[in-house]
């Protein structure tokens, strides 16, 4: 493939993945089944240098993420670094390790936004789900830390076969905590999620039914509260446009490094990813190979290659064309135009009340 070069316009967000360390065991999790331990993790210095570099290139936010990035004890440094060369910081927290000090302290550091992962509405389910006793009022007593010092707060509840049926009580306790945004995001099936898949999966009358829930609490709590849906892919018609395109619209760096063009990218086989220790940030966007591998249209296959939404959809997610049909340039099986359909349709059939398998 042509390599696009300086024609290419920049990324608009950078996904940090600070660390894995996590305190959590969420069967969703979308982390690789190999987590990176902290002896490879990039230092403050070089996270310094990528918030430099990110800004340089164009990218306007930047998402510190994990695992658990307050498991940094120098989180406060990559935050003034990051805020420092312009970027909008959004932390994205378990909840758990965060303290009212730490808070003072990345409010001072120039911290933007807060996102804070919720489990379920009931407790007993939450911390189930979390594999963690006492997680659900955790997050709980840290929301009301954050609204207390005026911090924009999102609340993000991954949806699966255990909440699919309290989506409105977890609207509600959103709004409970004070948060301003809240993201409803069916379960994605990579990383971990993928051994969980059976226990995590909805019935299609289910998600029939949470998508109708989901707008008719956009028209209630209008003005309240903004509601952002990620759609449940094996149940869809048509794949979404993943990360709005390969390499067209963000960047994640891992915590040891390695640039990818969206997070579950490493599960695709073959992909030469360049690292931020020995290339720029521009450098990898622009140039290299596992960037360029899915850009434009010259890798497509029938039936995307003459597909009248191949320019909006971009022939859908390849991680998950890759994980369920061994090819990542197929068309993304959650297309009902895809030969491999039918394997997704009997894979959104088998949801069984099982237990997860969290993390050792």
């Amino acid at each position: 493939m042509l390599d696009p070069g300086p024609l290419l316009p920049p990324p608009s967000g950078l996904l940090a993945e600070l660390t894995h360390r996590c305190p959590l065991g969420c069967p969703y999790c979308s982390n690789p089944l190999a987590l990176e331990p902290k002896s490879v993790e990039l230092d403050t210095l070089a996270w310094v240098r990528v918030m430099h570099e990110a800004s340089a290139l164009g990218v306007l936010h930047v998402h510190l993420s994990g695992g658990e990035p307050a498991a940094r004890r120098d989180l406060e440094e990559i935050v003034r670094a990051a805020s420092g060369a312009g970027l909008y910081t959004n932390l994205i927290t378990s909840g758990i390790g965060l303290t009212p000090v730490r808070l003072d302290a990345l409010k001072e550091a120039g911290l933007d936004h807060i996102q804070i992962s919720v489990q379920d509405a009931e407790q007993g389910s939450a911390d189930r789900i979390a594999g963690y006793a006492g997680a659900f009022r955790r997050k709980q007593k840290l929301a009301a830390d954050v609204v207390a010092r005026c911090f924009p707060l999102t609340v993000n509840a991954v949806i699966h076969r255990a909440n699919i049926g309290r989506v409105a009580d977890i609207v509600e306790l959103a709004l409970e905590m004070g948060a301003g945004r809240i993201e409803i995001a069916h379960a994605q099936y990579y990383g971990w999620a993928l051994k969980n898949r059976a226990a995590l999966m909805p019935s299609r009358a289910q998600v029939e039914v949470a998508v109708a829930e989901v707008e008719r609490l956009r028209a209630v709590h209008r003005g309240r509260i903004v509601i952002d849906s990620v759609a449940p892919d094996y149940h869809a018609r048509y794949p979404k446009p993943c990360m709005g395109g390969w390499g067209r619209r963000s960047l994640n760096v891992t915590p040891a490094g390695r640039a990818l063009p969206c997070h579950a990218a490493e599960s695709i086989p073959g992909l030469d990813f360049w690292s931020v220790a020995e290339h720029s940030l521009e450098d990898i966007w622009r140039h290299s190979p596992a960037f360029n591998a899915f850009r434009g249209e010259a890798w497509m296959r029938e039936p995307c290659r003459s597909c009248e939404r191949r320019g909006q959809d971009f022939g859908g997610c390849r991680c998950q064309a890759f994980l369920l049909t061994g090819d990542a340039r197929a068309a993304d099986p959650v297309c009902h135009l895809s030969p491999n359909h039918e394997r997704v349709a009997a894979l959104a059939a088998v949801g069984e009340d099982e237990p997860y398998l969290h993390r050792a």
